[in-house]
């Protein structure tokens, strides 16, 4: 049986004079949530409307449930969800209200749609505040609501366009648990865009890496991370002067060191023992409170990449 729900074959999309997607080929299987990340302007969410086949490629070609994006994206976009710049909200409709009217628009049966409506919304935390104008709430419950409109009619499709972008750090880790939650009970298979490579750790099993509309990379997040090939430590203590940093970071084993607040953060050349750096540290007069030793973020990798690709 095959899985493959997306697939693109040298997916290329020029605007005048600027490529922004470049020879794009890539393979996703049902059931992941796949990140994919880049910095700003790097061919996110061209790729994404390309797939949705709001926008035609130059070259190349992308399939998405076996559709040519091309000739049946009306098809394609029948069986998806999608977030992208916009909420798609009516804010002057209550949040019960917006909900109902995609749901008709849906066709979907007047009991089967109440029911779906009180469902999405006790997920993710608004049922109480159904009656409330969209225009009233804070751009973290419109996101919410928006993923819940996105959803309604059961695609097995999730396109989702920076969702967090905007919100403060407690509400986008708030949506980011929703969003999990919405995958785990709903069985979607999730195409993420995002530069916010904390919310791509935790919610994605397969990211790939864009720059100047190149795939450079895809994969696990842990595979990324050992690709980075550094370890980190951690040092929590006191006497984290200047001269004392400046000392360090001419250590071989040592690639880069940086205070933040009370801790020293110390990424090392390969897996190598820490003991002679706990030495030296000892030695130059630091008081070392708590040591940890970690491996690469998805950061440390993403930064790697963005460096190979200057």
């Amino acid at each position: 049986m095959n899985n493959t729900l997306i697939k693109t074959n040298n997916l290329t999309r020029d605007f005048k004079t600027v490529r922004a997607v470049d020879g794009l080929s890539l393979e996703l299987q049902k059931g992941i949530v796949f990140g994919f990340l880049g910095p700003n302007g790097s061919g996110k969410t061209t790729t994404l409307r390309l797939l949705l086949g709001l926008l035609a490629p130059t070259e190349g070609a992308a399939h998405v449930f076996g559709y040519d994006s091309r000739t049946h994206a009306g098809e394609i976009r029948t069986r998806t969800g999608a977030l992208l710049e916009h909420t798609g909200l009516y804010e002057r409709l209550s949040a019960e209200n917006n909900l109902e009217f995609y749901g008709r628009v849906w066709r979907i049966p007047i009991d089967e749609r109440r029911e779906r409506i009180k469902e999405l919304l006790t997920r993710v935390d608004l049922w109480d505040r159904r009656k409330e104008r969209v225009g009233t709430w804070s751009r973290g419950m419109k996101q919410k609501l928006a993923v819940s409109r996105a959803i309604l009619h059961r695609p097995s499709l999730l396109f989702l366009d920076e969702p967090t972008a905007g919100l403060d750090p407690i509400a986008a880790s708030v949506l980011r648990n929703d969003i999990a939650g919405l995958v785990n009970s709903e069985g979607l298979t999730v195409f993420l865009t995002t530069h916010n490579l904390s919310e791509a750790e935790k919610l994605c099993s397969m990211v790939g890496v864009i720059n100047r509309g190149k795939l450079l990379t895809v994969g696990h997040p842990n595979e990324l991370k050992v690709q980075a090939g550094k370890s980190r430590v951690s040092v929590t203590g006191r006497g984290f002067t200047a001269k004392f940093v400046t000392r360090l970071k001419k250590r071989q084993e040592v690639t880069s060191a940086e205070v933040d607040n009370s801790s020293l953060i110390i990424n090392l050349t390969d897996e190598v023992s820490i003991a002679p750096l706990v030495t030296f540290m000892v030695a130059e007069g630091v008081e070392i409170e708590e040591i940890r030793k970690g491996t690469a973020s998805l950061e440390d990798a993403f930064l790697k990449l963005m460096e190979e690709e200057r």
